[in-house]
């Protein structure tokens, strides 16, 4: 490292960030972009430790430890470089990931972790910036044709590697535009679409094609693309939304998440009383964006105790820790209420006006799963004219292409894969939140490079392609 006591020098400098009576006028990104020498600086904090965990507890196993002392030397080429190697997306994991790396960081351990995601960022826009990053087509092509239907952040990994390799990649998309959640799930005050457009530019530019509002196995049928395509890789997403249905589910203004985030401008909430019930990440976007139409109170609900602001014994170092994480939209103004059940929505005249609930307890054996048990005695209402279910995912849609291919299923929903990605139909693999469930965007990048290299395996026999 440059400076081997750089970590007893310098103290973490925690993200900047735009005021809130500034920001909530508007859905430009909340985060300030750090000047190249506080990440010059904040780099130099990296210890430069015999085991770097950080490594374990990334998904896509980038080298931390070597790009930060890169760049706290100056050396910002060869940093984007090996940044380069691991990760298709750093402008977009910089911004939105929860960096479980830093929860491993060494430095963690008894001092505040390095900032990774923010030295992550600094080093891929520096590279845009000074022109390092540039189109770079294949030098060969194999003439086998694969198909990526879903360009999420798994699709779009999983295109960009088997790019590389040589093939020639079509991206299928069902909504009008490229990005699948980072577009579509992700707002604008997190992720600004033009990070996605000046990836999606350049890898047009390097050779994928894109096709747009077309859905696969409705518009193009399985047989069809099982025809023209040498592999496919299906990376959807988990889209079916987990609902709560309960008495009054029927009544108006009662949306979910990602329909919300989605059709903000047609669900304003404007002088609204806006309810939340998840405690997630997608439930903060949700009341981010609610602060952002002029809701008149927003309160967010979540039925799991309130977590610890400290590590526990259960989520000790390097464990990615289960602990009270509030974002900028909670800093923002609202409420946040935990160990709440919902017990049935209220309405008049057709539309929702409250929502009855109680408080619960969990109780937690060792042999069982922890059990539920709503405490007598303290029932109360909760006045809303609109709710917004942020519960998450179930499983990915069944009903069209994957019925149509004959997938097998694993217990979840999920597409059933073996370990090479591949479904129960020959050709056909999986990728992301579609096979593993509901995760980060790490390990949706992750498993895009995956399948990747899966798939190169399977088309030419061996593959080059990292694993991850």
């Amino acid at each position: 490292m440059k400076d081997i006591k750089g970590f007893l020098k310098f103290k973490r400098e925690a993200a900047a960030y735009r005021p809130v009576c500034e920001r909530v006028l508007d859905y430009r990104e909340v985060s300030v972009l750090r000047k190249d020498e506080q990440s010059k600086t904040q780099g130099a904090r990296c210890m430069d430790c015999g085991t770097p965990f950080c490594h374990w507890g990334c998904p896509v196993g980038n080298y931390i430890p070597e790009w930060n002392d890169l760049m706290s030397r100056g050396h910002w080429e060869r940093a984007f470089q090996l940044l380069d190697a691991t990760n298709n997306f750093p402008e977009i994991t910089g911004r939105i990931c929860p960096a479980p790396c830093e929860y491993s960081c060494v430095l963690g351990i008894n001092d505040d972790p390095v900032t990774i995601r923010e030295d992550e960022l600094a080093i891929i826009e520096h590279a845009f910036k000074t022109g390092l990053i540039r189109p770079r087509k294949p030098a060969l092509r194999t003439q086998k044709n694969a198909a990526v239907i879903g360009s999420g952040p798994a699709g779009l990994a999983c295109a960009a590697q088997l790019n590389k390799a040589g093939h020639r990649v079509t991206v299928f998309e069902r909504d009008e535009r490229i990005g699948g959640i980072l577009r579509y799930g992700i707002p604008d005050f997190k992720l600004e679409k033009w990070v996605i457009d000046r990836r999606v530019d350049l890898l047009k530019k390097e050779g994928i094609r894109f096709v747009v509002g077309v859905d696969v196995g409705g518009d193009i049928k399985a047989k069809q693309l099982l025809k023209d395509f040498d592999a496919v890789c299906l990376a959807g997403g988990s889209r079916v939304p987990r609902d709560l249905n309960i008495e009054g589910r029927g009544l108006k203004n009662i949306y979910f998440a990602m329909d919300y985030l989605r059709q903000a401008k047609s669900m304003d909430a404007r002088g609204k009383r806006v309810v939340v019930i998840g405690g997630g990440d997608t439930g903060a976007d949700c009341v981010g964006v609610a602060h952002r139409q002029a809701a008149s109170c927003v309160i967010q609900i979540e039925i799991l105790p309130k977590p610890s602001e400290c590590r526990t014994e259960d989520y000790s170092w390097p464990k990615y820790p289960l602990i009270l994480k509030t974002t900028t939209s909670h800093e923002e103004g609202g409420e946040r209420k935990w160990s709440i059940l919902t017990k049935k929505f209220i309405g008049q005249n057709g539309s929702v006006k409250g929502l009855a609930c109680a408080q619960v307890e969990f109780s937690q054996n060792a042999a069982i799963c922890p059990a539920m048990k709503e405490l007598p005695g303290t029932g109360f209402e909760v006045e809303a004219d609109m709710v917004i279910l942020a519960m998450g995912f179930t499983q990915p849609e069944h009903k069209g292409l994957l019925d149509d291919l004959g997938l097998e299923f694993d217990p979840k929903g999920n597409v059933r894969t073996d370990q090479n990605f591949a479904t129960s139909v020959r050709g056909i693999f999986a990728a992301g939140d579609m096979r593993r469930g509901q995760s980060l965007i790490v390990w949706a990048i992750s498993e895009g490079r995956g399948a990747a290299a899966s798939i190169d395996k399977y088309l030419m026999g061996s593959t080059s392609l990292p694993l991850t």
